[in-house]
């Protein structure tokens, strides 16, 4: 048997999601912030925590982010 030394939900993926207080369902608001980085990103739309959650693992990476737009 093969173990995996690799945790399954490693520390650095590891956010606090801050909604703001006037956030609903359909317009999400507020701030990411990765625990091991200490990087915040500001979001005001669902798709923008999206790409901020992607920005900050393609950060960790050294991969390029593609646009909103999927370019």
């Amino acid at each position: 048997m093969i173990l995996n030394s690799e945790s399954k939900y490693p520390s650095r993926r590891t956010y606090v999601l801050k909604l703001r207080s006037e956030a609903t369902a359909g317009a999400l608001a507020g701030r990411l912030e990765n625990l091991v980085s200490g990087r915040q990103r500001e979001f005001s739309s669902a798709e923008e925590l999206l790409v901020a959650i992607a920005a900050d693992l393609a950060s960790a990476t050294g991969e390029p982010v593609a646009d909103a737009a999927g370019e």
